[in-house]
């Protein structure tokens, strides 16, 4: 059986570090969340951003606009939310609906308030993006090493693949992309070391996608009958791998603490 990559235990470290700094420093920060819709992964995803801030001493205000907002009429509530100097950072929930142009929206952010790392002014600041810091920091807690691994990413989208693909090639690690284009993805998967995840596709990689002892890292959730369902079926995965992130517990609240440490780190 697989070893568990606890992000929810190693997330509760990093909040608490973040609580202590906040008040040794007596920060005043406040995070403003935008949300366009009702997506109901998204609406999972705030609900943790808030209840890790209202932990650890940051405040929270949740915008929401509706689906029928033109793009032109966000525009201006984002640039509103953007110039108020009381939201110390401001994050646009993704995906947003398909009629908007997402990246010239995400580009309405400054750099300073970009703990997302999504705006395009904001690739050479001073953080880097909490999907990849979350990714990075639990492989460092459980010691596993980029070196000599053979790695494959599934997925290419904004949240996880783009930001992991800048980083996989910063640290010069040995790996392959795949995502829908790619017609067989158990010819890839069959021979990682380490694969990871964000498609957001139920189950997508199985215990006969994978080898022997591979390190199985589930970035990618759906939701099924009200059910959250990652991109990894852990039960067959499980008893595979060598070590497994859980769906709820795993990624996802070490990319929480890792917005809000960003939050931190420019407020600092």
């Amino acid at each position: 059986m697989a070893i568990i990559l606890d992000g929810k235990k190693l997330s509760n470290k990093i909040l608490n570090n973040l609580k202590a700094e906040i008040k040794k420093k007596r920060l005043k920060l406040k995070l403003a969340v935008i949300l366009i819709g009702d997506n109901k992964i998204s609406q999972i995803y705030i609900r943790e951003k808030k209840n890790a801030c209202l932990k650890i001493g940051i405040g929270f205000e949740l915008f929401r606009f509706p689906l029928d907002i033109s793009q032109s009429d966000l525009r201006k509530e984002i640039v509103k939310i953007v110039k108020n100097p009381e939201n110390s950072g401001v994050v646009i929930q993704l995906p947003l609906p398909k009629h908007f142009n997402s990246q010239e929206i995400l580009n309405l952010i400054p750099p300073e308030k970009d703990i997302d790392v999504l705006s395009g002014k904001s690739s050479s600041f001073s953080i880097i993006s909490p999907v990849v810091k979350a990714i990075s920091e639990l492989l460092k807690e459980y010691k596993i090493s980029l070196k000599n691994k053979n790695i494959v990413v599934v997925g290419k989208g904004k949240l996880v693949g783009q930001p992991l693909i800048l980083w996989l090639e910063k640290e010069k690690a040995n790996f392959s992309v795949i995502d829908q284009k790619t017609k067989d993805i158990s010819i890839f998967t069959k021979k990682a070391d380490i694969i990871i995840s964000g498609t957001g596709k139920p189950n997508l990689i199985t215990g006969n996608t994978i080898k022997e002892g591979a390190i199985v890292i589930d970035a990618g959730t759906s939701s099924e009958s009200g059910r959250t369902i990652g991109d990894v079926d852990f039960e067959s995965v499980s008893k595979k791998a060598k070590y497994i992130t859980l769906v709820r517990g795993g990624v996802g609240p070490m990319t929480v603490a890792c917005l809000l440490k960003n939050l931190v780190k420019l407020n600092s």
